[in-house]
């Protein structure tokens, strides 16, 4: 499993791709309910960041499919 910095940097960097290539997908980043857990443990941090990203990978990639012009 990745580290949290390396799943911060993942998540910054799809972040920073969805707002250059698909901006209008923004508006769904807002709605994305991300909890962050730090009382219970570190590895339940790392899986709700990997989810984070994972979900974040998956509105990008679907609505790439969908909008092969701008892909």
């Amino acid at each position: 499993m990745k580290t949290e910095k390396e799943l911060n940097s993942d998540i910054l960097k799809m972040t920073m791709k969805i707002r250059e290539v698909y901006p209008e997908l923004l508006k769904y980043m807002s709605e994305m309910p991300f909890k962050i857990s730090y009382a219970v443990s570190n590895t339940l941090n790392l899986i709700a960041l990997n989810d984070y990203y994972d979900s974040l990978h998956m509105i990008y990639k679907k609505y790439a499919t969908n909008h092969q012009n701008k892909f």
